[in-house]
């Protein structure tokens, strides 16, 4: 596919290629495939067989799992600049959860085969995927930390922060405005709570002038959020 800047800038924001230079960044670029899917479609499920990758253009798609009871386990949605499927496509394995696009997703793919191809002589794409695995092991083992020791305000504030820096990574101080495209419910199950609990917490949050909420944006207040985070 032809390379434009909107594309490189996409490839450059992704934290997965976030270390790669142009050179690198346009070479993967005219491996990607674009993909769409529509709200609601599912993308692959658990236990499929994977053989690529996705780079989110535009859109949200939730990754999640099933418990034996039938309970779906939500536990991290995929915007713009999100990698999801990374891991199946890597060591050839089983897809580790489901895949669902929660509205209208547009997407780019990479192929295993691209991908090896490119590793080959391009040494920077293998050392951004070990940093990208080696930095999700510590999210994960911070996000099971999180849902066993610390309060529910405490983890909602953290989920929001990480959101504004995503946006803002640079971000020490001031508001930033995010769009919280999802329910309560939908929130509740990716930090491990109820939805009520969630909405009590929410009311902290917000009467603490951590947040500010408008409809399904939500205005931070980064100072404040990591006072309630406990990241002071």
């Amino acid at each position: 596919m032809a390379v434009n800047e909107k594309l490189l800038a996409l490839i450059e924001r992704a934290p997965l290629f976030e270390p790669l230079d142009e050179s690198d960044r346009r070479a993967l670029a005219q491996e990607m495939r674009p993909v769409s899917f529509d709200a609601g479609q599912v993308i692959f499920t658990r236990g499929d067989t994977g053989r690529e990758m996705y780079l989110v253009v535009d859109g949200r798609v939730r990754l999640s799992v099933l418990t034996a009871e039938g309970r779906e386990l939500s536990f991290a949605h995929a915007e713009g600049g999100a990698v999801f499927g990374e891991i199946a496509m890597l060591d050839e394995g089983p897809r580790s959860a489901d895949a669902t696009a929660v509205a209208k997703t547009d997407a780019l793919t990479l192929s295993r085969a691209a991908f090896m191809r490119l590793a080959e002589t391009r040494p920077h794409l293998v050392e951004a995927v070990v940093r990208f695995l080696c930095r999700r092991i510590r999210e994960a083992d911070q996000q099971l930390e999180a849902i066993a020791l610390c309060p529910i305000e405490v983890r909602l504030a953290r989920f929001f922060l990480a959101a504004a820096r995503q946006k803002d990574p640079d971000a020490i101080e001031g508001k930033i405005v995010i769009d919280l495209a999802m329910s309560q419910s939908e929130l509740a199950m990716l930090i491990g709570a109820s939805r009520p609990k969630v909405n009590t917490a929410l009311s902290l949050l917000e009467s603490g002038g951590a947040i500010t909420r408008k409809g399904t944006q939500l205005t931070c207040d980064i100072e404040e959020l990591c006072t309630a985070a406990g990241l002071e």
